[in-house]
């Protein structure tokens, strides 16, 4: 066979730089974007941020024709409008969480007091708090051993997970430690704050909890029941624990109330907290009546090309420095892309979410991604891209763009209704019914069967569950 050459033309895609820095923008959160700037800060010497450019125009040393360009004192003023839109939409409608006109820079003292205390709460771990407490106690050197290695046990709700004869075996052989000692050492911890740590189950915690209360007929009965019928009492079954105690219902609610106001996780406060910040891309208020959509300025990072440089670059061809230039062009123009294309996605949800806007998650209606890229001329990927990770300001909180897209079911009447919607009607339900007579999950799906909602028990009852509300028999009271 002979060689021979053919020309043959094909089509493919083909990944520029820019479209992928485009791409890997879009994805990242707005915490995410910030650390990957910084980066770009720092490798490149042509970008830098139009806050830093306007501190050095506000500085004495600035010259008068720097701190009078027009188009600075223009961002000024667009970034000062933004910055008082945002605070303007935290401080017009009440948010979730304030009663009474009281927001978060208008508290209380008291409430100051009690988050200074939480921070210092936190800043103790569990293990620090109980070695202050066993450094303070009068015990030989072996018993003091002996409980530092209890507590280096404990878990972080301060339960004791290993059983006694499981940490005697752990221990060197030539200590020779025996069981009752052990035994001892554990009596101390539980003697320690909080009351109830060093528990090997959550009966035996809600019993030394009980332990340390005054003597009195309700502690007495509230004993008798954690330790011989606390599976009843979970289960809600009171007219078998009544037979049981051979109490009457006021003495057994009087003991139900004590024990749920004990506390199953003693070691839990000092818990180490880890806080995840929330910064909204855009935020949502209403403006003479029409929902409007803007971008957060504090959110939106601006750059520019540092002047000095390009100025040196301009009379230097030749330089190094072209290839950065056109780098740091290509992030400008794709960061301004990324809050482009979230304004236009957020702006697109508003408009097809107004009733959640004004009435709440009853009225959230269904949405998918494949509705918001038809209207945008988008790419699915592109729409789950720009709602993952970026989140709306409103006046009804702060929520995930990802949050206004999810199933639906069908309605008599031919529509369709948002598993939002259905799970606040739950939820509203629920919370409405009587104590003594809780709706079972048919119950709710015939309620919902006559508002013209089709809901089968088993979706009420995985909807119920999603909102970690208890079944039937467990929300019973006496």
């Amino acid at each position: 066979m002979m060689p021979s050459l053919q020309l043959k033309l094909t089509q493919h895609l083909a990944l520029t730089p820019q479209l992928q820095q485009s791409i890997r923008l879009l994805q990242l959160s707005t915490i995410e974007l910030e650390q990957e700037l910084e980066k770009y800060l720092l490798e490149n010497p042509l970008l830098e941020r139009e806050e830093e450019f306007a501190r050095t125009a506000e500085s004495p040393n600035a010259s008068d024709e720097t701190a009078a360009d027009p188009a600075t004192a223009e961002e000024h003023a667009e970034r000062s409008e933004l910055s008082e839109h945002l605070e303007q939409s935290f401080s017009d409608d009440a948010w979730p969480g304030e009663e009474n006109g009281q927001h978060g820079s208008g508290a209380s003292s008291d409430d100051e007091d009690s988050d200074f205390q939480d921070i210092q709460a936190a800043a103790v771990s569990l293990r620090e708090h109980l070695l202050w407490q066993l450094g303070l106690m009068m015990l030989p050197d072996r018993d003091r051993v002996l409980v530092r290695c209890l507590v280096d046990a404990l878990d972080d709700d301060g339960y004791l997970t290993q059983s006694l004869p499981e940490l005697a075996e752990s221990m060197p052989a030539e200590l020779e430690i025996e069981l009752e000692e052990l035994q001892i050492a554990l009596k101390h911890l539980q003697h320690f704050d909080p009351t109830g740590v060093g528990a090997r189950s959550a009966q035996e915690c809600l019993a030394l909890q009980l332990e340390a209360l005054p003597i009195d007929k309700t502690r007495t009965l509230a004993l008798e029941i954690v330790r011989h019928g606390l599976d009843l009492l979970a289960s809600h079954d009171f007219v078998k624990l009544k037979k049981q105690t051979g109490c009457d219902d006021d003495a057994l609610r009087a003991a139900h109330l004590l024990i749920c106001g004990l506390n199953p996780r003693p070691g839990a406060q000092y818990a180490s907290a880890d806080t995840r910040y929330i910064s909204p891309d855009v935020v949502v208020r209403k403006v003479r009546g029409q929902w409007s959509v803007s971008v957060n300025a504090d959110a939106f990072p601006r750059l520019r090309i540092n002047s000095l440089y390009a100025q040196i670059l301009s009379r230097q061809r030749g330089s190094g420095l072209a290839g950065q230039l056109q780098e740091a062009r290509w992030l400008i123009r794709n960061v301004q892309q990324r809050f482009d294309t979230i304004l236009r996605v957020a702006q697109a949800i508003v408009e097809r979410q107004r009733q959640f806007l004004d009435h709440g998650d009853v009225a959230m209606r269904p949405l998918v991604l494949r509705e918001i890229a038809d209207v945008l001329g988008l790419h699915e990927s592109t729409i789950s891209r720009v709602t993952t990770q970026k989140y709306m300001a409103t006046p009804r909180g702060i929520f995930e763009l990802k949050y206004f897209f999810g199933s639906h079911v069908g309605t008599e009447a031919g529509g369709a209704c948002s598993a939002t919607a259905i799970r606040a009607l739950i939820k509203q339900l629920i919370s409405t019914e009587e104590p003594k007579k809780p709706l079972s999950d048919s119950q709710i799906s015939e309620v919902l069967g006559q508002q013209g909602i089709v809901v089968a028990r088993r979706t009420i009852a995985k909807y119920r569950e999603a909102l970690n509300i208890p079944p039937v028999n467990l929300r019973k009271s006496i």
